[in-house]
């Protein structure tokens, strides 16, 4: 049984922070993506992450500069060949149900990832671990199936968030966590209501409550922040940016990250399970013109590598447009007077139908004759991606591990384009237990270049963040998503 922290103590820790309280009510939106089968479990494929990153914490969170550092962790040790880590645990934590958080809710929490029978997303992430123990009430000792240098990495995956010990079958409607807010009411169509945590271990949060908001579409989210319904909007466009610095109403911050979006062409069927379709689909794309188009200059040209472009384990690669050569694979391919590809698009993201209509343009001088058909924002997630042939997509910043595996490796749960290479799987295997940083980094950058030549996902570029917020909006971290300090967000 869990300690329950006495009335005495709870008040001593409510009084020294009585100097910081919260005011007001902060309002964002979230996309539905997964429409009423969206949930509060933060290894679910349809959590809501605008809402479980604000109520529940990590080991490792990264810091402004995007590395690890300690979240509900604040040590962490491997030995010599990097097969068994320790983790360090902060004490005098809570849940927001009172439960006092420790040691065998993280042996809870990881192995409730690990379990095949949860068939969570987030398993391909943290697949070395095969055990978890709890050493102490502050300590837990993670063993590996083989060495790896840089676990603390994969720590801070935004969904490997602690939850109480036994709560996995309430957890996706209770949401209890240990972060800066609480929930007090979850509408995943509607409006979700979170209130200040008096007792985080960070300090109070400025504001009050924060609301999060359901909204389908990119527009009538840019229409909400217009309005004054929402305070942020974390996805404008290039284009929405010039409406919203002409008016002293509103904010807009610029933030590279290793966030992409992309097309998807599935491996697994014709004509693009021949790897020379693929690579034409591919090479007929001007990515810098891409950059130029869709996103007004503000992305940085990738070579279908998912790896930002600041992580430390980017390969330097070069992916010049080649019409000419890919009308020559077309016809080796069996498809020398070009082929017909429907492409799946919604208005979920702002700028997937513009990608869309630029990729249609520089792919017809090739013969590839691109017939955008327009989908519904709502249940894109379950009833598109990963269902049709071709679609749009999108993915956050990941660490080149965590991307690579995730989204490629032959038995990750969400490798969207199919791609099963034995080769490519193994070069990540060999990576993954190189302690020898250069090695590694060599065999990441082999990856790289193997998805360039045989996958079947067209990422042009990676993002520069537009987030726009009313003018009232102070304290918001100028970072990646998964970097921001929540509860230091205020409201005039």
């Amino acid at each position: 049984m869990k300690k329950i922290i006495g009335a005495a103590s709870g008040l001593a820790m409510i009084a020294s922070w009585a100097f910081a309280e919260p005011q007001g009510t902060f309002r964002q939106a979230h996309e539905v993506g997964s429409g009423s089968g969206s949930s509060l479990d933060p290894i679910s494929k349809g959590r809501v992450f605008q809402v479980t990153e604000k109520i529940m914490s990590r080991l490792v969170r990264p810091d402004m500069e995007g590395r690890p550092s300690p979240d509900l962790a604040v040590k962490w040790s491997a030995n010599a060949d990097a097969t068994e880590w320790t983790m360090e645990l902060r004490s005098g934590v809570t849940f927001h149900d009172g439960t006092t958080f420790d040691a065998e809710d993280v042996v809870y929490s990881l192995e409730r990832v690990l379990d095949p029978e949860m068939d969570s997303p987030a398993r391909s992430a943290i697949s070395m671990i095969t055990n978890v123990e709890a050493i102490d009430e502050s300590t837990v000792k993670l063993t590996l199936g083989s060495s790896f240098a840089d676990l603390p990495l994969l720590l801070m995956d935004y969904r490997l968030r602690m939850i109480p010990e036994g709560s996995g079958d309430m957890i996706a409607t209770t949401g209890i966590g240990t972060g800066p807010f609480k929930l007090e009411r979850f509408d995943a169509e509607g409006t979700t209501k979170l209130v200040a945590n008096m007792d985080y271990y960070e300090g109070a949060p400025a504001v009050a409550e924060m609301e999060i908001i359901g909204i389908t579409d990119g527009q009538a989210r840019l229409q909400a922040l217009l309005g004054g319904q929402i305070d942020m909007e974390r996805g404008i466009t290039s284009q929405q940016r010039v409406m919203l610095e002409g008016s002293d109403k509103f904010n807009v911050q610029t933030i590279p990250t290793g966030n992409w979006r992309g097309l998807i062409f599935r491996t697994d069927v014709a004509p693009f399970s021949d790897v020379r379709v693929r690579q034409a689909m591919r090479m007929v794309a001007d990515r810098q013109a891409m950059v130029d188009l869709v996103m007004g200059g503000g992305a940085v040209v990738a070579c279908d590598t998912p790896v930002g472009p600041r992580d430390q384990y980017r390969a330097e690669l070069d992916c010049p447009q080649d019409i000419e050569g890919a009308k020559a694979l077309l016809a080796e391919a069996g498809f020398a007077d070009g082929l017909d590809v429907d492409l799946y698009v919604a208005t979920l993201e702002p700028t997937w139908p513009v990608l869309a209509e630029v990729y249609q343009k520089q792919a017809a001088a090739a013969g590839i004759r691109v017939n955008i058909k327009q989908v519904p924002s709502d249940g894109y997630w379950s009833e598109v991606w990963m269902q049709k042939d071709a679609v749009t997509t999108r993915w956050n910043e990941r660490p080149a591990d965590q991307a690579l595996n995730e989204i490629y490796l032959s038995t990750a749960k969400w490798n969207e384009s199919y791609y099963k290479d034995k080769a490519f799987d193994a070069l990540l295997s060999q990576a993954r237990s190189e302690l020898d940083f250069d090695k590694r980094r060599d065999l990441y950058a082999q990856a790289q270049a193997h998805l360039l030549q045989t996958a079947g996902t067209l990422i042009p570029y990676h993002v520069t963040r537009l987030v726009g917020t009313t003018a009232r909006v102070s304290n918001l971290d100028e970072v990646e998503n998964n970097s921001v300090r929540w509860h230091l967000v205020s409201v005039d």
